[in-house]
């Protein structure tokens, strides 16, 4: 799961939130990379949900000093839900919940996670705009990051982690029930059922894993152009199930 030194932080603050919170602290949850085991040390985020009884200003303000020396350790702000959002927001975020239900550990308390139903009528038109909103912005990005090898390298790297985080919900829409958690298996998931190109996808993975860059600007562009390709073809796929329900 994590380091011994994560694991060290961990408990500290979860030491620190039961002392601000009290009885009101219901559940500290990981979710992502860390609790599936899909870790990159140095490149990975902890990410942690924080489930209160009730939220006020106050306690927000009160957690402002266990969460100091995590936030000096490089972790992202955790996610404050009330157990009550938790279950009543199970039918907006549909991508976000099943994320945190398919790779979790629970940490602390009771899993809010346990029995909760969520529903999926939003979760194809979810789907769309987060690949689509990803999709314009990688074609964004790749207009300063091509001036560089080592660019290029780190934006498809970095962009890779969210793609293959929405591959899961792709499939989802397309039948798979329970598509891999690991990002790499899912990927590859994704590559047989779409019919893609895996070895854009492939490359990539062994990019951020070795550190090692293209040999030449040629090699590296053209590897961009065969990864965006990919990402337009599950966007696409994920549209016609539209054109599919208004027929």
């Amino acid at each position: 799961m994590a380091n011994k030194v994560a694991q060290e932080a961990f408990n500290h603050l979860i030491d620190d939130l039961r002392a601000t919170h009290g009885a009101n602290l219901a559940a500290v949850v990981l979710y992502g990379s860390a609790a599936a085991g899909d870790h990159i040390d140095q490149s990975s985020d902890y990410n942690l949900l924080i489930a209160l009884e009730r939220i006020t200003p106050e306690e927000l303000r009160q957690a402002q000093a266990p969460l100091r020396e995590w936030r000096r350790l490089g972790h992202p702000l955790p996610v404050y839900f009330t157990t009550e959002e938790l279950r009543d927001a199970a039918d907006v975020f549909p991508i976000e919940f099943h994320q945190m239900r398919r790779a979790r550990l629970v940490l602390y308390g009771n899993d809010p996670f346990a029995g909760l139903v969520i529903h999926d009528h939003n979760l194809r038109h979810q789907t769309e705009y987060e690949l689509r909103s990803k999709l314009i912005q990688l074609r964004r990005l790749y207009i300063p990051a091509s001036i560089s090898v080592e660019k290029l390298t780190d934006l498809m790297g970095e962009s890779l982690t969210s793609f293959a985080a929405l591959f899961a919900p792709a499939l989802m829409l397309h039948g798979v029930r329970e598509p891999p958690v690991l990002k790499q298996e899912c990927v590859r998931a994704a590559v047989k059922h779409f019919g893609l190109n895996g070895e854009p996808f492939e490359r990539i993975f062994a990019l951020r894993e070795t550190g090692v860059q293209p040999a030449s600007d040629a090699e590296a562009h053209e590897l961009f152009a065969s990864y965006l390709a990919q990402i337009e073809i599950v966007t696409e796929a994920v549209d016609e199930l539209r054109l599919g329900a208004e027929n």
